[in-house]
């Protein structure tokens, strides 16, 4: 589906549909029909070039003409939806008496006949409504009209002459891409053509970066270029000719280049001029990779030390590109300091104006660390007191057109959203239904996408429709339109992935939203609608945030497809019997341990694809039954369970049960054969026995088409439900996630394991196995050959040998991992410099992200060939930085360990100890090279560890933060956790040992100076 078009997208396919003979329309009706469809395309085809014009240059009459031919789509889908779903029906319970079954199928015949010659007439009725609609189209010439454009100069070239020493924090980037051209040899350039990708999102100075970097390194080439594409190039000839004048000037400005008739020529004509030249290239804000292919041609690569430089804002374009280097978001220091910077002209004069409020934070945090929104804001509120900006920052929305320098800044932003396909427009948009800074989880996602009919599944293609929605909620990654969030929930153990959009973003979308009237927002800001174009009565998707329900704004909702509430009281307010052609209902955090007491017509909302009720108890009726269309189901405390056997259509389920005896969930086996993701959490009252669990385990296996699986218990796996997972899990060919987690540790042996068959698909990539304690390492199935997809792992094992250990790291894909080993013996060793079996001469863990450690001590090993880590579980300290055999950190290293890792998770038991034993400012931390976030939970113990002791070891943390070239975030948690009494007696016995051995080395050199 496409958002400009409306339903239009779905509405054809379904209207096809209908001739079908088993609709059994009369003549009449079809011929209505395929009339119709003719001008439906026509008008889709009309919405479609609608669509790529902008808001702010249609025209009044166009805007008003598109409205009421998405309104008649929607209300045309809505038509047909309802009689598929009157025809199908709800199933009955079949009858054993002859006679009431035989009038019960007169009687339904009877009725179908009616509902037959109902839809005929209401087409005849829509028939008319079209033809108006076309008629207005073809009276008004819209397909002659093009939008009056006002002269418009780039708002972007006011930013680009900026001077690069204005903006803060762009000399460590610019030197980080130095680095990346020189290869770190001294800044000296070789021989090599060298090209680096700059991407990014809008506005956070690609150009600017590149313009600093251009004018730092090109003094000693032959020839220079600094040329923008943009994202519409009416003719690539016109960005060759630009190359060329800039190039020489004297040569080529006042040259014929109507001479050349194509563009090879002139790709010719450049790869001369070029030859053996010396040459520096910026192919600035390039959007497409087929112009890249077509200007890379002419970029000759001649060995004599030439660099390319290529800003954009798709991912896809750096990645044909190459040399790829991502701009991130400022820091919150340097976001601060460019601010202030701006409002009292230059960063000396404003470290006196910096106050540490919350407006300023504010503010701040409004721009999210995007470098134009921050120039953007500092702009508006220079010249005012401090007293106005709360009143100032209130007043502004980045989606409104009342000052110019917001609008110009939405402008450069919105060059993004106009980019994107007209299937990822409308995903985009459907994240206006969620508030500011909402975690978005993407699996949820993705499935209201499925629903709302923006992703519609075709059984003949290779991918399912939640693999397309996968893809395109990865492309909106990549083009920087929403932030990747992946959150650890230590609770369930469970990782959760999910997006985040950015301020910016979301003012833009809701101001689409509102204009298009695509979402109606009802907000705790006069409990208002931020709809302003639409018709009366036509809400069609409504958001409640942070707000109660008032039943004078729930009138007239007749045409809701999605209702989505996000930390609402909505008790009774629901005005479910009037949500008739719903499609997505979903209530996030209602009020917590209260029962959902809204639910009593939801049994029909017959056209409902997605429910998600979470916050509170739930009890659905026996007619959920009767939701034919239903295919996600999540529901949090689900007290009647049995109720899901009812719905044998569900693809998504999701059910914490709870404490509620759940042994009756499927009674007579999964009948859920079209389940594609399930996951269940246990209470502890579940099972009444291991007979009913076991049974539970083993109909997992009829489930054929799962491709996510998450179970979670409140008690352990015995060997025997271990056994029964293992032989399921080997009937589950299509699983990507697999994620069990038992509350209390259940042992698992290895062996036994693998004697069971344990094997998993070669394409599944999320393994999270939580309180299930390996006896040993499972090579046999986790391991590079067998698992080459494998990018999230979760393990815990008794004990890890050093070639184990180096498995894991040689997974090729692993990017997460939370390994738990319960050995108390030292061992294992893993070289960061050893090169990798395969021979491409790498290190482990070579894409690792995420690295959590526990509970183990951690030892780097510096030397002059790289860095290895030693780990230990002794009592669960972790220490960074040790000097270890009389080498020092920091000194000549030729590798770095694990080099993407950007966020570095661990515990500290023994303050005294870490503040010991850990020596140099960096704690060794600078061998992480792309660490972002250290996360420490510090662990107290109020009879040894003193107050000044921890502030001691969180100071070195910090220390260490500070002189890392990342500058990582370090949080740091304390818990009061006195140490076992084991640990206690490990740590006296360690110490008297280390004081014997310190006294022993003290005697031996003072006998060896007496001798002297």
């Amino acid at each position: 589906m496409e958002y400009a078009t409306g339903a239009l997208g779905t509405l054809l396919p379904k209207l096809g549909q209908l001739l079908r003979d088993e609709y059994r329309l009369q003549k009449g009706a079809k011929k209505n029909i395929e009339d119709l469809t003719k001008e439906l395309e026509c008008i889709q085809a009309a919405l479609r070039d609608v669509g790529e014009v902008p808001l702010d240059e249609r025209s009044e009459l166009l805007r008003i003409w598109a409205r009421d031919a998405r309104e008649m789509s929607y209300d045309m889908e809505d038509m047909v939806d309802t009689f598929l779903v009157r025809v199908q029906g709800p199933d009955e319970r079949p009858s054993k008496r002859k006679v009431k079954r035989f009038f019960k199928k007169l009687w339904d015949d009877v009725t179908k006949a009616k509902i037959r010659r109902d839809i005929g007439q209401e087409i005849n009725d829509i028939k008319e409504r079209v033809k108006e609609v076309a008629e207005r189209r073809a009276r008004y010439k819209f397909d002659d009209i093009t939008p009056a454009k006002t002269f418009s100069v780039d708002p972007r070239i006011a930013f680009l002459n900026t001077k690069a020493t204005d903006l803060i924090g762009i000399d460590k980037a610019r030197e980080e891409v130095i680095t990346k051209l020189t290869k770190g040899d001294n800044n000296v350039l070789s021989a090599q053509q060298r090209i680096i990708s700059i991407v990014g999102f809008g506005g956070l100075g690609k150009t600017t970066l590149a313009k600093a970097v251009y004018d730092k390194l090109k003094g000693p080439f032959d020839c220079t270029a600094f040329v923008s594409v943009g994202r519409n190039p009416d003719n690539i000839k016109n960005i060759f000719r630009n190359i060329l004048i800039q190039l020489d000037k004297g040569r080529y400005e006042k040259f014929n280049f109507s001479i050349f008739d194509d563009e090879m020529q002139l790709i010719n004509e450049l790869r001369d001029f070029l030859g053996n030249k010396r040459y520096f290239i910026v192919i600035d804000d390039i959007w497409d990779t087929k112009a890249w292919k077509i200007i890379q041609l002419a970029l000759v690569d001649n060995n004599s030390g030439s660099i390319i430089i290529i800003t954009t804002r798709k991912y896809e374009v750096a990645q044909q590109a190459g040399g790829i280097y991502r701009l991130e978001p400022l820091s919150d220091d340097n976001s601060r300091k460019l601010f202030f910077a701006r409002m009292y002209d230059g960063e000396s004069k404003a470290s006196n104006h910096q106050p540490d409020d919350e407006v300023s934070d504010k503010i701040l945090k409004k721009c999210g660390d995007i470098p134009l929104a921050i120039i953007t804001m500092a702009s508006l509120l220079e010249g005012k007191h401090m007293e106005e900006w709360s009143e100032i920052l209130n007043s502004i929305d980045f989606g409104s057109k009342e000052n110019q320098q917001v609008e110009d800044t939405m402008k450069i932003i919105s060059f993004s959203y106009y980019d994107l396909p007209p299937h990822l427009r409308i995903c985009l948009l459907y994240l206006s239904v969620f508030p500011e800074d909402y975690f978005i989880e993407k699996d949820a996602l993705i499935w209201m996408w499925i629903a709302e009919d923006f992703i519609v599944h075709k059984k003949q293609g290779i991918m399912s429709s939640f693999e397309i929605g996968e893809r395109w909620f990865s492309e909106l990654v990549n083009r920087s339109m929403i932030q990747l969030v992946e959150k650890w929930d230590e609770g369930s153990r469970i990782l959760v992935h999910g997006c985040q959009v950015h301020d910016m973003v979301l003012d833009l979308i809701c101001s689409i939203s509102s204009e298009e009237n695509f979402v109606t927002i009802l907000d705790n800001k006069e409990g208002a609608s931020s709809s302003s174009s639409s018709s009366p009565g036509k809400v069609y998707r409504l958001a409640l945030h942070n707000n109660r329900i008032v039943e004078s704004h729930m009138v007239g909702m007749g045409r809701v497809r999605s209702f989505i509430s996000c930390d609402c009281d909505i008790d009774k307010g629901i005005p479910l019997s009037s949500f008739t052609l719903i499609r997505v209902l979903a209530i996030y955090n209602g009020v917590f341990g209260r029962k959902h007491r809204h639910l009593k017509h939801i049994q029909n909302l017959l056209h409902l694809r997605y429910l998600q009720l979470s916050g509170g108890e739930a009890e659905l009726p026996e007619e959920i039954g009767n939701l034919k269309f239903l295919e996600t189901l999540h529901v949090y405390r689900l007290l009647n369970a049995k109720v899901v056997s009812l719905l044998t259509q569900l693809r998504c389920l999701r059910l914490d049960l709870g404490n509620s005896v759940s042994a009756t969930i499927f009674t007579d086996g999964i009948k859920l054969t079209s389940l594609e993701e399930l996951e269940v959490c246990f209470g502890y009252h579940a099972f009444k026995s291991q007979e009913p669990w076991r049974r539970f385990v083993k109909e997992l296996g009829s489930l054929k088409e799962l491709k996510v699986l998450r179970l979670g218990s409140c008690n352990a796996f015995s060997m025997e439900v271990q056994i029964d997972l293992v032989e399921s899990l080997r009937s589950l060919g299509k699983m990507e996630h697999l994620s069990l987690h038992a509350y209390w540790s259940s042992s698992a042996d290895t062996a036994t394991w693998e004697a069971a068959g344990f094997r998993l698909p070669r394409h599944i990539r999320y393994l999270l196995l939580n309180g299930i304690n390996f006896s040993g390492f499972p090579s046999f199935c986790i391991n590079r050959l067998c698992l080459p997809n494998l990018s999230h792992l979760s393990l815990s094992v008794d004990a890890i040998e050093e070639q184990e250990l180096q498995i894991l790291g040689q997974l090729p894909e692993l990017r997460f991992l939370d390994l738990k080993v319960e050995s108390t013996a030292e061992i294992m060793v893993c070289s960061a410099a050893t090169t990798d079996p395969a021979g491409d001469g790498g290190r482990f863990f070579k894409k690792l992200r995420h690295c959590t450690l526990n509970p183990w001590e951690v030892l780097l090993l510096p030397s002059k060939d790289g860095v290895s880590f030693r780990m230990r579980r002794v009592h669960a300290t972790v220490l960074l930085g040790s000097e270890w055999n009389g080498v020092s950190s920091g000194k000549g290293l030729a590798a770095a360990l694990m080099p993407r890792v950007h966020k570095l998770s661990f515990k500290v038991f023994s303050v005294r100890e870490f503040k010991d034993e850990n020596h140099g400012d960096g704690l060794c931390l600078e061998y992480f090279a792309s660490l972002q976030n250290i996360n420490v939970k510090i662990y107290i113990d109020d009879a040894s560890d003193a107050e000044v002791e921890v502030k001691e070891v969180e100071a070195s943390l910090q220390r260490a933060a500070r002189v890392h070239p990342n500058h990582p975030l370090v949080e740091t948690v304390r818990y009061n956790a006195p140490m076992f009494p084991e640990w206690k007696a490990w740590a006296a016995s360690r110490q008297a040992h280390e004081a014997e051995v310190e006294q022993q080395q003290d005697d031996e050199q003072a006998g060896s100076s007496a001798r002297d």
